[in-house]
């Protein structure tokens, strides 16, 4: 199989310009890996037949569902059994956030579930619904590279609490979190532990086992695999109980009822399997390519800094403060690169990102704070072109602010 390290994917501009886009917002979402697509092709057409019927055209399909169970499984260390496939990490979550406390309710008294500051809104915005049914939502805090306030963690999950839910990696400044002792943690006091992964699975090593989580949520457009698809790991599920979101055919345990996505399952389980064949080098290579960028570019602006925990940070992230900068007013100032200010769901908002102010950026701060996400086809002559434009684009900026 080629490898894809210096292949790059360009996207052509609309207009009459001849230049080709320089991505670098990886995660906000990926490219279907060509791979993963020509996986996926036959799905649409010769090998449609629904994977629950009983004659030979959906037993081919139900056969390939089973081989991306076990391809996604394999990722994560968990087993195919274990693997309950979603529209994508924002329905999982709900399912574990939602489906969890619901189903509890009725036998056990436990109200406390534990969240972070810097939780994305999929998981944030299904407490705030708990809060409303009668959960009681302690939220940690993070410090200044943005890890959990693991003191805070003990003091506040305690034997009230039926569920602690923290991402593995932030999406925005790129930490990575102390998932395996919050497990300890919670599994002590007699809680369940969910993470979010979405950011964290094709990138990191990452082991539900090892670990430690009870459920983990994973969406296939961040790994290079389609979008709409995604998968709730459930360890050990006969032992768990979930009330689903909605109701019909009895899928997925009946958990996730629906007429399965093949195509878009395919895809995840093929994508997964890339992940798995590329993720010892990829890793490596991305992050070589984040530090040079950093490096060509902090040294190059007075003032600039990077964000996030430079020990314990996803390979491919760089979240970069420009004091004196409006990084929307920089970002139009580049527009051959695909970047983004914050979470790709909080673009276009007013108000600056949660998770820097969470990390004590000042809100002008936050404002001058830019997320470049490298990605798998990305190379070092487009990084190199890159920082020059970053570089040229802040100083001119600068100059003319007389800074």
């Amino acid at each position: 199989m080629p490898s894809t390290a210096s292949t790059a994917v360009t996207l052509p501009l609309s207009g009459p310009s001849t230049m080709s886009l320089i991505y670098l917002d990886h995660h906000a979402t990926t490219p279907c890996d060509p791979v993963v697509l020509e996986a996926m092709l036959p799905f649409f057409q010769g090998q449609f037949g629904n994977p629950s019927s009983p004659h030979f055209a959906g037993a081919r399909t139900a056969d390939a569902v089973q081989q991306a169970r076990e391809q996604v499984a394999e990722l994560v260390g968990a087993q195919p059994g274990e693997v309950i496939f979603t529209s994508g990490a924002t329905e999982s979550n709900n399912l574990a956030l939602l489906g969890y406390a619901r189903a509890a309710r009725a036998t056990n008294p436990r109200r406390r579930i534990v969240i972070s500051s810097i939780e994305h809104k999929a998981v944030t915005n299904p407490a705030k619904q708990l809060a409303r049914e009668g959960f009681e939502i302690v939220v940690l805090p993070v410090d200044s590279q943005g890890t959990i306030d693991l003191a805070a963690a003990r003091e506040a999950i305690n034997d009230q609490t039926l569920l602690v839910s923290v991402h593995s990696a932030n999406g925005e400044v790129g930490t990575i979190q102390p998932i395996a002792k919050l497990a300890e943690l919670a599994h002590a006091v007699g809680a369940r532990l969910h993470t979010d992964a979405a950011q964290a699975v094709g990138k990191i090593p990452v082991d539900v086992l090892t670990w430690g989580v009870d459920m983990l949520s994973i969406s296939g457009h961040k790994l290079y695999g389609p979008q709409g698809i995604g998968a709730l790991i459930v360890h050990q599920p006969r032992r768990t109980q979930l009330e689903p979101l909605s109701y019909g055919g009895g899928q997925e345990r009946s958990w996730r009822s629906g007429t399965l996505n093949v195509p878009g399952i395919v895809g995840l389980g093929a994508a997964c399997a890339r992940c798995q064949e590329l993720l010892p080098t990829e890793s490596v290579r991305l992050a070589t390519l984040r530090d040079e960028f950093e490096g060509a570019v902090i040294n190059a602006v007075p003032n600039a800094y990077r964000n996030g925990n430079p020990a314990l940070r996803l390979p491919h992230n760089s979240s970069l403060t420009f004091p004196g900068i409006e990084a929307d007013a920089l970002l139009a100032r580049l527009p051959i690169i695909a970047l983004s200010t914050g979470s790709a769901c909080d673009s276009g908002t007013i108000e600056p990102s949660t998770t820097l102010l969470s990390i004590g950026l000042s809100r002008d701060h936050a404002r001058a704070t830019v997320r470049v996400g490298l990605g798998r086809f990305n190379n070092s002559t487009e990084l190199d072109y890159a920082s020059t434009l970053f570089v040229d684009q802040i100083n001119a900026v600068l100059s003319m602010l007389g800074v």
